[in-house]
């Protein structure tokens, strides 16, 4: 089974890597303003990081699907 997924792995457009990157990169995006969000005080703050999660958490969505729709 683990042979398959390096196979598959191996096998990705460039395209799909960028992807997978990107997938990556909103994940972290995600961790960071829900870490921030748990620290800050301020109400214009608390504000910004929900708009900064609420954002994060869309392209991620936006992201996992597009890479999905390529895997079929």
């Amino acid at each position: 089974m683990k042979n398959l997924l390096l196979g598959k792995h191996f096998s990705l457009t460039e395209e799909e890597r960028n992807l997978r990157k990107e997938i990556e990169r909103s994940k972290t995006a995600i961790d960071a303003a829900r870490n921030h969000f748990e620290q800050v005080v301020d109400p214009t703050l608390i504000d910004c990081y929900i708009y900064e999660l609420n954002a994060a958490q869309l392209r991620y969505q936006f992201l996992l699907r597009r890479f999905k729709s390529r895997e079929v």
